[in-house]
């Protein structure tokens, strides 16, 4: 009887201890859905992305030389157009001359002369004029004189010397009556051409024969009839 109730004892004793050591595990390790929810919901931070902004905003070598090289066709093919242009206002000042002195109209030819007394001209018989005025006047003493006037020019180049001088060159062949005689004469021409305000003058011109006197040439200079080299005067 001793020894159930010695046993009884312990078993009471030994139950109240192992409801607390269950409770004390309970308490220490949580619940597993616990712990994987929390796992869970630490998401990993995404990697910053590269600024690609800035990359964008900065033009490639590539693509600067590619505007530079465009910017400068544009220059150029805006200047070849200015060029063009002036180029042919000098040829129109040039066709004007020539009309001029087809009619033997001093006015019309020489208002497009540079009216200055530093004018000089080399004429085709050798002589020189000096000033605009005694060029007026030698035209107008000559043009009275002359009618059926036939004037023909090839080989016209116009070269632009710079933004306000050019350079014109051709071959002429000219036949008129004069004091009631034919006369013709063939000859090379030099113009120089100056832009006065907004118009293009005549600054300077050099007429000169195709065949000249051979005693007018050093002796060294000189040929044997007609130069082999000169091709005969041909209508334009």
């Amino acid at each position: 009887m001793f020894k159930k109730l010695i046993f009884i004892t312990a078993l009471v004793l030994a139950l109240p201890a192992s409801a607390l050591a269950q409770n004390a595990n309970a308490n220490a390790t949580p619940p597993a859905s616990s712990v994987k929810g929390r796992a869970t919901d630490r998401k990993p931070k995404a990697a910053p992305t590269p600024a690609q902004g800035g990359a964008q905003s900065q033009p490639s070598a590539t693509g600067a030389a590619t505007t530079r090289t465009r910017r400068t066709n544009a220059q150029r093919g805006a200047q070849t157009s200015a060029d063009s242009a002036e180029a042919r206002a000098v040829r129109d000042a040039f066709d004007s001359l020539v009309d001029g002195i087809r009619r033997a109209d001093s006015d019309a030819v020489m208002k497009l002369f540079w009216n200055s007394p530093q004018l000089v001209l080399f004429n085709n018989n050798g002589s020189v004029t000096k000033s605009w005025e005694q060029a007026r006047s030698n035209r107008q003493s000559l043009y009275a004189k002359v009618k059926d006037v036939k004037l023909d020019v090839r080989d016209v180049h116009v070269r632009l010397l710079g933004p306000a001088a050019a350079l014109v060159t051709c071959l002429w062949d000219q036949t008129q009556t004069a004091d009631g005689q034919p006369s013709r004469a063939t000859g090379r021409l030099t113009l120089v051409f100056q832009k006065i305000g907004a118009d293009w003058k005549i600054v300077h011109t050099h007429t000169s024969p195709d065949h000249p006197s051979q005693s007018n040439l050093l002796p060294s200079e000189r040929t044997n009839g007609v130069d082999s080299t000169t091709n005969p005067p041909a209508k334009p």
